[in-house]
C-alpha cells in the first residue's frame, strides 16, 4: 500500500492531498490543473515538496519532518511520459536494454521474453522509434520500465498526445499490466474512460485537494464526486458476456439484468466493465413501453444532486450496479423524483462506445 501526502505552495496554487494507492491501477482523476502531474512529480523526486511523506510500508522515498528526501535514481520508479520519450538512434530492442540496465542486482526481475509478448512487440525489436506508430512508441515505453525492475510505475497521461484509434489500441495493453503484472501503477488521467475501463483505485482531485478516493466504481457512480464535470458523469458497471446474436447484438448479464450492447470482441464467459455515460440514461418512473430502447433497469432513487446551472445528477441503485442520469432540474420535478422512488432506468443500445467497454480484472466464468 503506496502512502502519499504532500503539501506544496506554488503562486497562486496550493496542492494538499493525501491518498492510498493498493495494489492494481490507482488512477489520479481530474481536470487539467487540479494536481495530478504535481503529485507524480513528487513521487519521482522530481519536484521536492514543502511538507509531506511518501512511502510503502519499510520503503519510504520522501519524509520531510525526518529530513528523508531519497533522489530519483534511487527511488526505483517506472516513469511513462507522454510522449514515450525512446533513444531515437537505438533500436526497440536496445531500449528495452537500456531499462534493464537499471534493474538493481538482487531486485526480481520480469522476463524479457514474458514483457515482449505481454506488449506484442516482438516483432517490432530491430526497429527505431522513427518506424514506429505512436501506440508502438507507448508499448516499447512500458516495455522499458517494466524491464527496469521498478517497485512503483507512474504514468502521465500516457494516451493524451495519441489519437482515438491509437488509444484502442493501447488500452488493452494498459489492462493486461493492472491483471498479469505484479508492480502497482499510479497513472494520471482526465479522462473518464480512461478510468473507467482501468482505474482499480480512484483517486479524484479539484483544485489541489482530494474531495473522493476508494474503488472505481464507488468513486464515478457518486453525484457527489464528479472530477471532470457533470458533462462526463457516468457510473461503472461490470457484466458478463452471455451471447452473440445474430442481428449483431451482444447480450450481457449485469447482476442478473440483461443489458444489450452492438457486438463486442470478446467470448461469451468474459467479464467486462463498462461506463454508462449519465447524459445517456433516461428516467421514468413506470416501466416505459413502445420505445426502441433495449436496456431497461428497474430501480431506486438513492441521491439527487443539483448543479450550478438547471441539471441534476440522479443516482439510482439498479441490480446491475449503481446508474447516474442527468436530467433537468424540470424533469426531476415533474416526475416527483426523490430518495427511495422506485424508477426506471432507460439506456440506448448503441449509446455506450467502444472506449467504453473493457476487460474486467474479474475472472472469467462458463456462459450458461
Amino acid at each position: 500500500m503506496l502512502q502519499v501526502s504532500v503539501r506544496h505552495a506554488f503562486e497562486g496554487f496550493t496542492l494538499d492531498a493525501s491518498f492510498e494507492a493498493p495494489p492494481g491501477v490507482t488512477v489520479l482523476f481530474g481536470r487539467s490543473g487540479s494536481g495530478k502531474t504535481t503529485i507524480v512529480n513528487a513521487v519521482a523526486g522530481l519536484l521536492m515538496p514543502d511538507e509531506g511523506r511518501i512511502a510503502a510500508g519499510d520503503w519510504v522515498l520522501l519524509d520531510t519532518a525526518k529530513g528523508v528526501r531519497l533522489p530519483p535514481h534511487r527511488r526505483r520508479l517506472g516513469y511513462i511520459f507522454q510522449e514515450g520519450r525512446l533513444f531515437p538512434h537505438l533500436t526497440v530492442a536496445q531500449n528495452l536494454a537500456y531499462g534493464a540496465r537499471f534493474a538493481p542486482k538482487d531486485a526480481p526481475r520480469e522476463d524479457r521474453g514474458r514483457i515482449v509478448d505481454l506488449l506484442g512487440i516482438g516483432a517490432l525489436l530491430d526497429r527505431r522509434p522513427g518506424a514506429l506508430s505512436g501506440g508502438e512508441k507507448a508499448r516499447v515505453a512500458i516495455g522499458r520500465a517494466l524491464l527496469s525492475a521498478p517497485k512503483l510505475i507512474l504514468a502521465d497521461e500516457p494516451l493524451a498526445s495519441l489519437d482515438e484509434a491509437r488509444k484502442a489500441e493501447i488500452l488493452p495493453y494498459f489492462e493486461r499490466l493492472r491483471d498479469e503484472v505484479a508492480v502497482p501503477i499510479l497513472y494520471v488521467s482526465h479522462s473518464a474512460s480512461e478510468v473507467a475501463r482501468l482505474a482499480t483505485t480512484v483517486v479524484a482531485l479539484e483544485a489541489g485537494r482530494v474531495t473522493g478516493q476508494g474503488p472505481a466504481a464507488e468513486v464515478l457512480g457518486d453525484p457527489g464526486v464528479l472530477p471532470a464535470g457533470a458533462r462526463e458523469a457516468g457510473a461503472l458497471l461490470t457484466a458478463r458476456v452471455v451471447r452473440h446474436h445474430e442481428d449483431g447484438l451482444t447480450e450481457l448479464d449485469a447482476g442478473g439484468a440483461p443489458l444489450f450492447l452492438p457486438r463486442v470482441g470478446q467470448a461469451p464467459g468474459a467479464s467486462l466493465r463498462l461506463r454508462i455515460a449519465a447524459h445517456d440514461v433516461i428516467v421514468s418512473r413506470g416501466r416505459p413501453e413502445g420505445l426502441s430502447a433495449l436496456n431497461i433497469l428497474a430501480g431506486h432513487v438513492q441521491e439527487i444532486r443539483p448543479g450550478g446551472g438547471p441539471g441534476v445528477i440522479v443516482a439510482i441503485d439498479t441490480p446491475a450496479g449503481r446508474v447516474l442520469a442527468r436530467i433537468t432540474r424540470r424533469s426531476a420535478e415533474a416526475l416527483g423524483l426523490a430518495p427511495g422512488a422506485a424508477v426506471h432506468a432507460v439506456v440506448k443500445t448503441v449509446s455506450v462506445a467502444p472506449s467504453d467497454i473493457g476487460a474486467s480484472a474479474a475472472a472469467s466464468v462458463p456462459a450458461e
